[in-house]
């Protein structure tokens, strides 16, 4: 038998940025036909939209900046960063949310640090914070699920609500559900709810739950637990940031509910609404603005997992991911300071 000697170091060849933000990209795509199917074609021109602001100022201030463009637009980090915005933003937003958020991600957060791998702060998230501050009701305007809805707008018909800003009283007819009155999300269903006296279990009676979790965001977020695990199975993340902020959810959330499951809901909301699993997989394990050693993925999952609870439960608002991923960015650096990986070949000390 024949053997192939190569002399040291022993290294596998890693894969390329735009091969990784690729594959990222496709694994996310099962979840965006989930989320197309069951809140409409809007969020599919929202995402397209996103990827061409996207690509449109990247382009901008790289020759601003005179640096090479399609070498440095090709690594698909951009477009990653659209489709995160694009997702996150409710279907029917119009256009000039979408222009903003995207445009204030690409130029603001990641090319004036200096672009991929110099910046501090996660630019979706980010971009997402300030449209969630700046612009509270468009961004909290969610059209009804096509099973609970009275209306579903067509292709036509969510692009022609998306960039006529004019037409109000259209876009709120599809934003009703069955019983015509305004459709939120379910963590913000729940968390108003709470505030008015009611139980948790009354408000899961509504028809956006079914008694269970919210119609269509359990499957959405099904959706992107899927195409994180294949992430995982590819080699494209580390299971530890993910473990860490769904273990941390869990543990409180479980903890809480059964302290008094009349003003906290149970763990599989937590776990199957709002942004969970996008942002546990596709969003926290952004590797530049995490933190590099394994325990100190996993401390820095567990922050972003226990912040998503104390904000959605006692906060002001219904979900926290961007909020969390934002102030576990800024601990990073504090986190890799005290727990450092040990160098290759030395003891530790």
């Amino acid at each position: 038998m024949a053997f192939k000697i190569a002399s040291s170091p022993h290294l596998t060849r890693q894969l390329q940025t735009n091969t990784v933000m690729q594959r990222v990209l496709l694994c996310a795509l099962p979840a965006l036909i989930v989320q197309c199917a069951f809140f409409g074609w809007g969020t599919l021109i929202q995402v397209i939209f996103a990827m061409l602001i996207a690509l449109l100022s990247e382009s901008l201030v790289l020759r601003l900046r005179q640096r090479p463009v399609l070498a440095t637009i090709s690594d698909n980090s951009a477009l990653l960063t659209a489709f995160l915005i694009g997702v996150a933003i409710p279907p029917l937003a119009p256009w000039w949310l979408v222009l903003i958020g995207t445009a204030f991600a690409i130029i603001m957060v990641k090319q004036l640090y200096g672009g991929l791998g110099q910046n501090l702060f996660n630019p979706a998230m980010a971009a997402y914070v300030l449209l969630l501050i700046a612009f509270p009701v468009q961004m909290t305007s969610w059209v009804a699920p096509i099973t609970a809805a009275q209306h579903s707008p067509g292709f036509f018909d969510s692009l022609h609500i998306i960039f006529n800003a004019t037409q109000i009283d259209v876009a709120d007819s599809y934003r009703l559900g069955i019983d015509g009155t305004s459709m939120a999300t379910p963590l913000d269903t729940i968390k108003t709810d709470l505030h008015m006296g009611l139980s948790a279990s009354d408000s899961l009676q509504k028809l956006i739950f079914n008694g269970f979790v919210g119609k269509g965001w359990f499957w959405v977020n099904l959706a992107y637990l899927a195409g994180g695990l294949i992430m995982l199975r590819l080699k494209l993340i580390r299971w530890h940031i993910s473990a860490g902020i769904l273990g941390a959810l869990l543990i409180c959330s479980t903890v809480a509910w059964a302290w008094d499951p009349q003003t906290h809901v149970s763990p599989l909301i937590h776990l199957f609404s709002g942004a969970t699993m996008i942002g546990a997989f596709f969003i926290a394990t952004d590797p530049v603005t995490a933190a590099t050693s394994n325990k100190g993925r996993l401390l820095f999952g567990a922050i972003i997992g226990v912040l998503v609870y104390l904000i959605r439960s006692y906060g002001g608002y219904p979900d926290a991911f961007a909020f969390a991923v934002l102030l576990a960015n800024i601990s990073a650096p504090l986190i890799d300071f005290y727990i450092k990986p040990r160098a290759y070949g030395h003891q530790r000390g």
